[in-house]
Parts: C-alpha cells; structure tokens; sequence
C-alpha cells in the first residue's frame, strides 16, 4: 500500500517513447514541475501530451517542448508559450485545440469509463463541421486537419459527440498526499488534478508534503489513493511561477486624469 518512491526520475523511468500522457494543472497553476522536470532529464520522445495548455517557453511543459519532445498536444488554450506557435505553424506539432469544459469532461469521462458524451459546445462552428488545423506542412498547407463530429438531437436541441480521453500516464502535483496516494489539492490547483489522475492508467503524484496514512481527514480528500499509482516528493527548490503577474498600484497622473475627465462627463446619466 506504500506508494512512496525515491525519486522523481524512477517514478517517470517506464514511461516509453510515443506515450499519451495527461498532465495536470491550468497555466503554471499546479503543474506538476517536478516530474516534468525529471521527465526532460529521461529519454522519452513523441510524446502525446493532454493538458489544459504547454506551459510558456521556460516553464513547465514548455521545457519539454523545446527540447522536441512533444509531437502532440491536446489543449484548450496556447497560452504564453511563442514556442508553442512557432512549433505549430512550422509543422513540427500536431495541435488538437479543445473547449475547455470539453477538455475537462472527456478527460472526466475517461476517468469514469464513459466512452463518449453529447455536449452542445462547438454546435454550428468548425468544432463540428471539422477542417480545424492539426498539423500544417512546412509550406503552410493543412497537413492534417480535425474530422467533423457526430450530431444528435436532443429535445430540440444539436449536440456533438466527443470521445473520452484515457492517459497511458498521468502526471499531477497535490499540495498534500499520504503514503496511500490519498491527495488533497489547494485552492485552484484543484482544476484539471483530479480529471487527469482519473483518466491515466498509471498516476504519479508530486505532493508538497506527504503525510502518515490517517493523517487527511477522509472528507478532506479529493482524489482518493486508488487512483494513484506512485507518490513522489515535490522538489521546493524550484519554486512556483506566475505565468502572467498582473498589480493594483498608485495611477499614473494623465490616467488618474483622464479617469477623472471620463467620470465626470459621465454625471447625470
């Protein structure tokens, strides 16, 4: 019942070149960094990662994208990362683009052996006519290119249909896990943590602190330890980044000015 590893670099030795993996966290909010860490320092190339974004250029997943790791990604949002949109546009990665909350439920599904579901998102759009730019030649063609989905109606309503997503591994970070694999999440790293441990056949998990079973509260635990394959300590010599920081100070004067000027036209209406 011991799940506890030595390292972070044992935990991801087994993962093989070509392997899916669903990789939790949203920006560079609880993203496992550990064990992406260890997982540049491996071996393993081509990958198919599945996760909310890539990180930006020196953070995150965006490290294992430099390195010419990732031939596919699966995500819901570029973000930050230049990288990413270089790689993309240039032909070397494959880019399925997902709405979010169908991100989140076809790996939810997946996790929960639902093979696939209807959602109304993407109705009328490109989501479900297909044609949307997977991969693009170096010339700038559309080398591959999304399929078109199955529609249905429901109560006078279309739906597309979406497969769930299973991971042949999945990386995550709680903020506390016990020795069981039982894992508490803080605040909004609990985002895409839990959907992603449920949908790898394998689960590894980087926690900020491990604890003696008995230690969490059983109504304290949001993914309970038999999803969890393997618990590593997370690395706290590597910090956590912002990906984007943003700041409430004192007003520049001709903005404070023009603030005042606007506000004051305003009077009345």
């Amino acid at each position: 019942m011991d799940k506890v590893v030595e390292s972070a670099a044992g935990a991801v030795s087994d993962i093989p070149d070509g392997a899916v993996l669903a990789v939790g966290g949203f920006g560079l909010c609880g993203i496992p960094s550990t064990l992406i860490g260890a997982l540049v320092a491996a071996e393993a190339t081509g990958l198919r990662v599945v996760s909310n974004n890539c990180g930006v250029d020196d953070w995150g997943l965006g490290l294992l994208l430099a390195a010419g790791r990732i031939a596919r990604m699966t995500s819901s949002y570029v973000g930050e990362n230049k990288e990413f949109a270089r790689r993309y546009l240039a032909g070397e990665l494959e880019v399925e683009l997902t709405p979010q909350g169908t991100l989140a439920e076809r790996l939810r599904a997946g996790g929960a052996g639902i093979p696939a579901f209807y959602t109304p998102a993407g109705v009328g759009t490109q989501v479900e006519e297909g044609g949307l730019p997977w991969r693009y030649s170096p010339d700038g063609q559309v080398a591959v290119a999304s399929p078109p989905k199955s529609v249905r109606e429901f109560g006078g309503r279309r739906y597309l249909l979406e497969e769930a997503i299973t991971a042949d591994f999945a990386l995550v970070r709680a903020a506390v896990a016990d020795r069981h694999g039982n894992c508490v999440f803080h605040a909004a790293a609990r985002n895409f943590n839990p959907l992603c441990a449920t949908a790898g056949r394998v689960t590894v998990v980087e926690a900020e602190r491990i604890v003696a079973p008995g230690e969490i509260s059983p109504d304290a635990v949001h993914l309970p330890g038999v999803y969890v394959d393997r618990v590593v300590a997370a690395d706290p010599s590597l910090g956590k980044r912002v990906e984007r920081r943003t700041h409430s100070g004192p007003r520049p004067a001709a903005t404070a000015t023009a603030t005042a000027t606007a506000t004051a036209g305003t009077e009345g209406i």
